[in-house]
C-alpha cells in the first residue's frame, strides 16, 4: 500500500519508530506470557483498569494515591471537589472503553462523542459533540494554541477516515496519532485529555496489541511526568518528523511502563499479596 493511501504507515518509517514498535511488542508479550495470566487474567485486567484511570486523572490535575482511588466512592464532586469529579470521570471512561471496541472501527466520531458524554456527566457541560465557534475550552494543563472549530471539524473527519479505512500502520503509531490529534485539537469543551487517553487505550486493545487491556499506557504517561508529556505533545503538534517520532516513542515508553506495572501485579498475585 502506498503512503498516500495509508499516511499513518509512513510514520512507521520515521527514525526510531520501528525500534519503539519492536520494544513495545516485546514488553507486551512478556507480561502476556506470565504464568499468572493463564489463571487470573481477569484480576490483572481489573487492576490495570484502576491504575490506568488513576494515571489519566493525575495528568488532568487529580494526582491521587492509588489507595485513595481504591478506597473512595464519592466521585460526584459533592461540595465542589473538582479532583473527585476528575477521578470519577477517568474511572467511568475506563469502564466504558471496553463497551466501545466494536464501534470504533466503524464510527470513531460516535465513540468520541460517547466518551465525552460519559466523562462530562457530572459537569453540566454541553456534552457529546465537538465545540462550536466561540465556545470555550476548559483544558488548563494543555496551553498549546487552540485550533478553531472549522479546523477541528476537518481534522476529526480526516482522522475518522483513516481509522475506518484501516491500514498497515503499527498499533502504537495509530494509537499515538489518535491521542496526539485529540489533545492538539481539544475538540470538546472539557475533559479532552481524559478522552484522548481513553481513545489511545481503545486503539491499543482493539488492534490486538493488548487485547486484555493489561498494559495501561496512562500509567506510563503519568510516570514519565506531566512536563515530559506536554513536551512530547509539543513535538507532535510541531509536525516535524523528529517531533512526531519523539511523541510516538513517548507513547511507546508509556505502554512499556504499563506492561511493567502489570508484571508487578502478576508477581504480587503469584505471591498471594494482591
Amino acid at each position: 500500500m502506498s503512503t498516500t493511501a495509508d499516511p499513518l504507515a509512513a510514520l512507521g518509517a520515521l527514525p526510531g519508530v520501528a525500534d519503539s514498535v519492536d520494544s513495545v511488542r516485546k514488553a507486551v508479550d512478556r507480561v502476556y506470557g506470565h504464568r499468572v495470566m493463564r489463571r487470573r487474567s481477569t484480576a490483572v485486567t481489573s487492576e490495570a483498569a484502576l491504575r490506568g484511570a488513576r494515571g489519566s486523572a493525575a495528568l488532568s490535575g487529580a494526582d491521587w494515591p492509588l489507595e485513595e482511588v481504591r478506597r473512595r466512592s464519592d466521585f460526584s464532586g459533592a461540595g465542589g471537589d473538582e479532583e473527585a469529579r476528575t477521578v470519577g470521570a477517568a474511572l467511568r471512561l475506563t469502564a466504558e472503553a471496553g463497551q466501545l471496541l466494536s464501534i470504533w472501527r466503524q464510527s470513531p466520531l460516535r465513540v468520541l462523542a460517547r466518551l465525552h458524554l460519559v466523562a462530562a456527566a457530572d459537569n453540566g457541560d454541553t456534552v457529546g459533540r465537538p465545540r462550536q465557534e466561540g465556545e470555550p475550552v476548559d483544558e488548563p494543563l494543555v496551553e498549546l494554541p487552540l485550533p478553531d472549530a472549522q479546523e477541528v471539524a476537518g481534522r476529526l473527519e480526516g482522522l475518522s477516515g483513516l481509522i475506518i479505512a484501516g491500514g498497515s500502520a503499527p498499533a502504537l503509531v495509530t494509537a499515538a496519532v489518535v491521542h496526539g490529534e485529540l489533545l492538539a485539537l481539544r475538540p470538546f469543551g472539557s475533559h479532552n485529555g481524559l478522552v484522548a487517553r481513553t481513545a489511545e487505550r481503545i486503539v491499543l486493545v482493539g488492534s490486538g496489541l493488548d487485547p486484555k487491556s493489561i498494559c495501561p499506557a496512562e500509567v506510563g504517561h503519568a510516570e514519565q511526568g506531566r512536563a515530559e508529556y506536554l513536551a512530547a505533545l509539543e513535538g507532535y503538534v510541531s509536525g516535524t518528523p523528529e517531533g512526531v517520532a519523539a511523541w510516538i516513542a513517548h507513547c511507546g515508553r508509556s505502554v512499556e511502563f504499563g506492561a511493567r506495572e502489570s508484571t508487578a501485579v502478576c508477581e504480587a498475585l503469584q505471591r498471594g499479596a494482591a
